[in-house]
């Protein structure tokens, strides 16, 4: 499965990934220099919370497509279907 962003879906997703990318060195630089746990584990979840949000934007994108392509078989579709549910749920 190909996956095609839109620029506005992209700058999105690139985003969400940037601030985990930054949370996540924060939540490094908190635990070396012995931070509050409960500081780092705040920390931390944002970076899930931003993970997360990446993840579902990239399949709902893929679903979107998925679903409006043409031309494909009723079995490619539930194969499709089945393959972004999978996705889907290793995030949940």
């Amino acid at each position: 499965m190909q996956l095609e962003l839109a620029a506005d879906e992209l700058k999105s997703v690139l985003n969400r990934l940037r601030r985990a990318q930054g949370q996540i060195a924060g939540v490094i630089r908190m635990i070396e220099e012995g931070r509050d746990c409960e500081e780092v584990i705040t920390q931390l979840s944002a970076a899930s919370r931003a993970l997360d949000r990446a993840g579902f934007s990239i399949i709902a994108t893929g679903l979107e497509q998925c679903l409006t392509e043409e031309g494909q078989t009723v079995a490619d579709k539930d194969r499709m279907r089945a393959r972004l549910e999978k996705l889907f749920l290793s995030l949940a």
